[in-house]
């Protein structure tokens, strides 16, 4: 039999309209469940570039040698995703809906945003809820024609694709992968979100650098665990001198996921319970009146019963923790993107017709 889920306790504020109305009936509510407000994460305002990108930097990250920010969907040249008479937007995935020039000048104006140069390219991966990671270097993302050399037999090393940069600067590797690494500088990697979770860390002392998108897979799959011990094995970076950074992406307030996700990260980690929690909608006349929803169906069957959420920042917060980061050395930079439609591309909240984001590092060059 799978076993409960037990979310963490609430530390939320109190929804004291709805405790004192089931109080006055001899009620109460549970505290494994929570609204959706209650959970909510809001971004901090980003910052606006010289050429127009919002995006947002990681507060503390003042290394003189280290570039790192999460964009926005604010200050681009794509119209695929805005209203007619809307300004253009910063889509950075070469998307189906969206014209391919727009999005490579937006690649570039991230770029310039980030490094200062509209010429540092980009490095990318064909992204597929993995737990496979690339090495990469400054000469995979700046050759002009293809190479091919020998594939190792972990998988997670850039020589195994072809990787050739068309003239926009902006390359895809060329192979699948969902982690970029590299000690070279000159190169921003960057993986592509929309409502996954990008997590980035660096090493202070070794400058090293790494991305990674997590996904629920992806997360289950351990990419970020196994990330940072590619960086131990490939650089002898040490857990005490990583910093990290949890970028934009769907909160717990609007994750809501089924049996097999519950199922899936309750086989792999001891603490998974912690990670979900029960969510009533957040229905206005549902909370003014709570009284008049009141059911005598069993829990689980009612059609106004909870959901259960999923923390997906807080799952890969932890695997960072695990594998040796110091809590102090996380940064958590931006808000649920299913819940601030006007500044992040959210694949659920659009029903699957979003933009994507980028989060990007790299080191300077010099």
């Amino acid at each position: 039999m799978r076993k409960t889920v037990r979310p963490a306790a609430p530390f939320y504020p109190d929804l004291a309209g709805l405790d004192a109305a089931l109080s006055a009936s001899g009620l109460a509510r549970s505290p494994r469940a929570a609204a959706a407000a209650e959970l909510r994460r809001t971004s901090a305002a980003p910052r606006v570039a010289a050429n127009g990108v919002h995006w947002l930097p990681v507060p503390g990250w003042n290394l003189p040698w280290l570039w790192a920010g999460f964009s926005t969907r604010k200050g681009g040249l794509s119209r695929a995703f805005c209203a007619e008479d809307a300004e253009g937007e910063l889509n950075l995935g070469l998307t189906a809906g969206d014209e391919r020039q727009a999005v490579l000048a937006n690649r570039s104006l991230l770029a310039e945003a980030v490094t200062g140069s509209a010429e540092t390219p980009i490095a990318t991966v064909k992204q597929f809820h993995s737990n496979l990671l690339l090495r990469a270097s400054a000469a995979d993302a700046g050759q002009q024609r293809p190479r091919k050399a020998g594939v190792p037999s972990d998988r997670s090393s850039s020589l195994g694709c072809k990787a050739g940069v068309p003239s926009d600067r902006s390359s895809s590797l060329g192979c699948k992968a969902d982690g970029l690494m590299t000690g070279e500088a000159g190169v921003l990697l960057a993986v592509l979100v929309a409502d996954c979770i990008p997590v980035l860390v660096a090493d202070r002392k070794r400058r090293v650098v790494a991305a990674f998108h997590a996904g629920w897979r992806g997360t289950v799959k351990r990419i970020v665990e196994t990330g940072i011990g590619r960086m131990r094995l490939e650089f002898s970076s040490r857990p005490a001198d990583l910093i990290a950074a949890i970028g934009p992406g769907i909160g717990p307030c609007c994750y809501a996921v089924g049996e097999e996700v519950i199922s899936e990260f309750e086989s792999q980690f001891s603490y998974a319970g912690e990670l979900f929690r029960q969510v009533y909608d957040a229905d206005p006349v549902q909370q003014k009146y709570p009284m008049l929803f009141l059911t005598q169906r069993a829990p689980g069957h009612s059609l106004i019963g909870p959901q259960i959420h999923l923390d997906l920042v807080e799952a890969n917060r932890r695997q960072l923790l695990a594998a040796g980061v110091k809590a102090r050395a996380i940064q958590l930079v931006g808000g649920c993107t299913s819940c601030q439609p006007e500044l992040f591309f959210s694949h659920r909240g659009s029903r699957g017709h979003a933009g994507r984001m980028m989060a990007v590092i790299g080191i300077r060059d010099g």
